[in-house]
């Protein structure tokens, strides 16, 4: 093979995601990362606003977690968990079970976020399998959400606005309602639940469970909505019979403000999805949490057993670092530190909104959100290189530009953030203009 650089081998060899290997876009080389801050293999140190796709809640290269990996690795970096199991795994639900809501008891530890849906797709139909309701296996859920981009999971994700709609003809056909569009309790109106109300009645019988992302809706679409709504689906769930799970891949472990979005609202799930930020972004590992109901119900069947095992579940290097992860959390100062880049977001970026480009600015917890009118990233292939110019690292999709930083990140390197997506709608007008 050709002796190519890695810029060079990497453009012509390797598929990074959602990219075309004909046109594969302008990449950046990372060689370290500490902090808030990228080291690129030119020199350049740039803030890195999105805390890698959201899970570096920490910032990069921890020592608290940094530790946690060596020690680990020294006793073991991995062993299945089929008729095994290990400390690293056994601390690691300990610890989740006690800060996620009481009901949640049991814990089934995968691989990634996507797969942590599937499994919970899989617990509610069993579940009903379980209790001769062979009928419920419909999932209903909400427009603009997104879950991931294994088939289970991306059958519950929006089916045209999001990712995934080339593969519509193969994928399980959902139930889906309007995505929820109330901002604020104080607004609540019960038209804004209408919908919703009506087809979990109409298809009560059918239908095992409802999923979608609490407070806010991530990749398809970076929406945000009231608690009530939240309340108001779980009462409804429980008059008709149906389990509700929660996405909280993306909202868990503070970035809306609290450890997780459910608890705004006061209510539990029947099942919980966690992932990204479990880890600190150090591993890939994921949990799908669920309460006794659901666990001793599948376990009713003759068979009784719950059909997936992930090769890498439960890996003893990914819990030692998640446990760590979530102790230095705890330990820190975490809900005034999200609060404040809450309301720093809300003063810097609310000037945006009088931009003629922007339909809307949104900001919840520790995520800034700039909503344009049309479409960007696919057509600016100018813009990767633009970010990194202003010393920043932001991955705008669609027609957003968004950050969700680290929860170390400092008020100076937070104002370079939002200055920068200040920048690039100064960029965007010129070039229209």
């Amino acid at each position: 093979m050709q002796d190519l650089d890695n810029l060079s081998f990497d453009a012509q060899h390797i598929w990074h995601p959602y990219s075309s290997v004909k046109h594969p876009g302008q990449i950046h080389e990372v060689v370290s990362a500490q902090g808030v801050h990228l080291t690129l293999s030119d020199g350049r140190k740039i803030i890195d606003g999105m805390s890698s796709w959201w899970s570096a809640i920490h910032g990069y290269n921890h020592p608290e977690l940094n530790h946690a990996a060596k020690n680990q690795i020294d006793d073991m970096a991995h062993v299945m968990f089929g008729g095994l199991t290990h400390p690293p795994a056994v601390e690691l639900a300990r610890k989740l079970i006690d800060i996620t809501a009481e009901p949640l008891q049991y814990v089934f530890f995968a691989d990634s976020g996507s797969v942590a849906v599937e499994v919970a797709i899989k617990m509610a139909i069993q579940y009903w399998f379980a209790q001769g309701q062979t009928q419920k296996q419909k999932i209903l859920t909400l427009r603009n959400g997104y879950h991931g981009d294994t088939f289970g999971a991306m059958s519950v994700s929006d089916p045209e606005n999001g990712m995934h709609n080339l593969f519509e003809q193969v994928l399980a056909k959902q139930i889906f309602a309007p995505a929820p569009t109330c901002l604020r309790d104080e607004d609540w109106q019960d038209d804004d639940i209408a919908e919703f109300k009506t087809l979990i009645e109409t298809h009560q019988h059918e239908l095992a469970a409802v999923i979608l992302e609490p407070l806010v809706q991530g990749a398809g679409g970076m929406r945000v909505y009231c608690p009530e709504y939240l309340r108001q689906v779980r009462q409804l769930c429980d008059q008709h019979n149906v389990l509700l799970i929660l996405d909280e891949i993306a909202t868990g472990f503070g970035r809306t403000g609290t450890l997780f979005a459910y608890e705004q609202a006061d209510i539990c799930p029947d099942i919980l999805c966690l992932g990204k930020a479990l880890t600190g972004g150090y591993m890939t590992l994921a949990a799908t949490l669920c309460n006794d109901k659901v666990a001793k119900g599948i376990s009713a069947d003759n068979d009784g057993v719950l059909m997936h095992g992930p090769t890498f579940m439960a890996n003893p290097l990914a819990c030692k670092v998640a446990s760590a992860s979530i102790d230095v959390l705890l330990a820190s100062d975490w809900q005034n530190k999200v609060k404040r880049i809450e309301q720093k977001l809300l003063t810097e970026l609310a000037d945006y909104q009088a931009d003629p480009l922007v339909k809307e600015v949104r900001v919840k917890g520790a995520i800034g959100i700039i909503e344009l009118h049309d479409m960007i990233w696919e057509q600016m292939t100018w813009l990767p290189k633009f970010i990194v110019d202003q010393g920043v690292w932001i991955r705008p999709f669609k027609n957003l530009i968004y950050i969700m930083p680290p929860y170390i990140i400092q008020s100076d390197e937070l104002s370079q953030l939002t200055s920068a997506m200040g920048k690039i709608l100064v960029e965007l007008n010129n070039r229209n203009s």
